[in-house]
């Protein structure tokens, strides 16, 4: 420069330097280059040092233009590597894209700035506009750009950047109404567009836009390129942690997955383990109840029995259950059944946590299992209830057969025989026979004794040595058990194998009598009836007193088909009073006259003195005793069916009534 501007006044050209340097450094203003050349003008500067000086002049200003453009391209480089940063430090996608079209409209100074990207799922290769900055149309925000179609789908299709001063008027581009209806009314003039690529794919379009025409410079057109090869990058990386943060979470869903069904195959077989081992060790169903309480949480309670009745919604809940074969959700938990089949054997309900599904499959096997103990229960109480019953007929029938083996097997059902026991014979009328059975095995099972049934009877040999104490705490229990009053008659102590016949014996004839005499409901021992207990008891021959006393009567009302029997009980029950005694019997008193005579020449003259009397009225007490008979104390109580009384002669009494 030193060379060009040598003339005539080096002084001049430089000064002139210097001033031009000066406005270099301090960035001055284009104008102000001007400045020398006049004032050298204007000092008369001739022509060759005004030359100079003018091209001294046009070299500051290129200067100060790749100043300017390297400070520009500074500032777009530093701009670029912030935006870099920035969206380096982004992980969500709608941040990323937001923050490119935001930086965009900023870098290049426009109205507004958008982005649309592919639409994979169009198949077309359309371009769904995604994310704007400083637009105010609705319609514009939502524009679907299709291949081709308008300055974006240009851009799209040739994946070239595109430019245009004024869109709507330009011809270069396909236009469709849905789009240029979008720019019309976000008034939209210049449009910059550049391809958003990833992998040779097409992803998008960045755009940039004024609202009135101006050029976009290449400077321009490269920065936004620039910007949008970051975009795509960032967009990539954003896509790969949103697919990597699905796939984290879909991982985790799975090893929650994994570990709940770990959680629930161990549980299970733990729930396996201790219910096998239960069953193996012959435990019950309330250590089930445990077991599950254990493995599932919560409290789970074991109700033996078929449906509640009592409990309408209970009994919907467990019909269900046994229906579907699976537990069932109710208010407070789940309950399940334990069947055989169709028949329920018991209740599980289990409360106080909630279960999944292998959880209700766990609280199902455990009621299968409990199903299955109840069974095994059953058959056995069945088989020692077989066992108790032979054994006690065997000892009241045969005694002398094989005492070694009769005391052996009671042994082993914790009875013994050579102690003091007392048997025990009860009847509970039109109660649960059944529920008395079982009533009946089990105060034998937990008191050391046996049970058994005999003549529709049920029978107890109970340990002790006071027959009426021990026969009515039996009679008490098998009470509530056939809901209905129970009537029982008791004998003993025993005294050796041989005296369980006679005890049996007198514990029943004990029965009859309480029967006969209208005592339902209540219990005694011989020593309980006074002197009926004193005849019914051991060594005493009442069959051959009645009929040595009474046989006349009893064989002529057998062959005639007579009544002196019954007239002569009426006869003594009304105080020896034929006129009453014909009430009693619903017959003439003249009938009542023939009897007498006939009673009298059968039993002979002397049957109407006390001590006769007396034995006469004691048999026929006795003799309704042993025949099942009417209170014996009622001159109004007959037989059901007794015949029409005969005269002496064995036909029919024409002046008795009907009996």
């Amino acid at each position: 420069m030193e060379r060009e501007l040598t003339g005539p006044d080096p002084a001049d050209a430089g000064h002139a330097q210097r001033q031009f340097l000066e406005l270099l450094l301090r960035d001055a203003p284009a104008v102000e280059y001007e400045r020398p050349l006049v004032e050298a003008r204007a000092g008369g500067g001739d022509p060759a040092a005004l030359a100079a000086l003018e091209q001294a002049k046009v070299l500051a200003l290129r200067v100060r233009t790749v100043l300017a453009d390297r400070r520009r391209r500074e500032s777009e480089l530093s701009a670029l590597f912030e935006t870099a940063n920035d969206l380096a430090g982004m992980r969500n996608l709608d941040q990323v894209l937001h923050a490119i079209v935001d930086r965009a409209r900023n870098l290049l100074g426009t109205d507004t700035a958008y982005l649309s990207l592919s639409d994979p799922a169009s198949g077309r290769g359309d371009t769904v506009m995604r994310v704007t900055s400083g637009s105010v149309s609705a319609r514009f925000q939502q524009l679907r750009l299709g291949a081709g179609e308008g300055l974006g789908g240009l851009v799209a299709q040739t994946v070239h950047p595109y430019v245009t001063s004024n869109y709507l008027t330009d011809t270069r581009f396909t236009h469709t109404e849905n789009i240029d209806g979008g720019v019309r009314e976000e008034g939209l003039v210049a449009i910059l567009g550049v391809p958003l690529q990833l992998n040779g794919q097409v992803i998008g379009v960045l755009f940039a836009a004024d609202r009135r025409e101006r050029p976009f410079a290449r400077t321009e057109i490269a920065l936004l390129g620039s910007l949008a090869t970051h975009a795509a990058i960032a967009i990539d990386s954003a896509n790969l942690i949103d697919d990597t943060r699905t796939a984290l979470s879909e991982l985790n869903s799975v090893n929650r997955r994994l570990t709940e069904h770990s959680s629930a195959v161990e549980r299970a077989a733990e729930a396996h383990d201790r219910l096998t081992d239960l069953v193996l060790r012959g435990g019950g169903i309330e250590e089930v109840a445990a077991a599950v309480s254990g493995v599932l949480g919560g409290t789970v309670d074991i109700v033996e029995g078929g449906v509640p009745a009592a409990e309408p919604e209970r009994a919907a809940a467990v019909r269900a259950a046994l229906a579907r074969g699976r537990a069932v959700r109710t208010d407070g938990g789940w309950i399940a059944a334990a069947a055989a089949g169709p028949e329920p054997l018991g209740t599980l309900t289990h409360t106080g946590a909630e279960l999944d599904d292998a959880d209700q499959r766990i609280l199902e096997r455990a009621a299968m299992v409990t199903a299955l103990l109840l069974l095994m229960r059953r058959s056995a109480n069945e088989a020692e209830h077989r066992v108790r019953g032979d054994l006690l007929d065997e000892l009241i029938d045969y005694p002398d057969r094989a005492p070694a083996s009769l005391r052996r097997r009671a042994a082993r059902l914790s009875a013994d025989l050579d102690i003091a026991n007392v048997v025990v014979v009860a009847e509970a009328g039109d109660g649960d026979a059944a529920r008395l059975r079982s009533a009946a095995m089990h105060i034998a099972e937990t008191s050391g004794g046996l049970a058994g049934t005999r003549a529709g009877s049920t029978v107890l040999i109970l340990p002790g040595s006071a027959p009426a104490p021990i026969a009515r705490r039996a009679a008490a229990d098998l009470a509530a058990a056939a809901n209905g009053p129970v009537t029982a008659g008791a004998a003993g102590p025993s005294d050796g194998l041989a005296s369980f016949r006679r005890c049996f014996a007198e514990a029943r004839r004990c029965l009859q009598t309480l029967r006969s005499l209208g005592r339902a409901g209540e219990v005694a021992a011989p020593g309980d009836l006074g002197f009926l207990g004193l005849l019914l008891g051991e060594d005493r021959d009442v069959d051959g007193f009645v009929t040595a006393t009474l046989g006349p009567l009893l064989d002529y009302d057998a062959r005639r088909d007579t009544a002196l029997v019954r007239t002569l009980r009426a006869y003594f029950a009304c105080g020896a009073s034929p006129a009453r005694a014909k009430d009693a019997l619903h017959v003439h008193v003249n009938t009542v006259a023939q009897r007498l005579d006939r009673i009298g020449l059968l039993l002979g003259p002397d049957w109407q003195e006390p001590a006769r009397a007396l034995e006469l009225q004691l048999a026929l007490r006795l003799h309704g005793l042993l025949t099942g008979g009417v209170d014996l104390g009622g001159p109004g109580d007959r037989p059901a069916a007794a015949p029409r009384p005969r005269d002496d002669n064995g036909g029919l009494d024409s002046t008795a009534a009907p009996d």
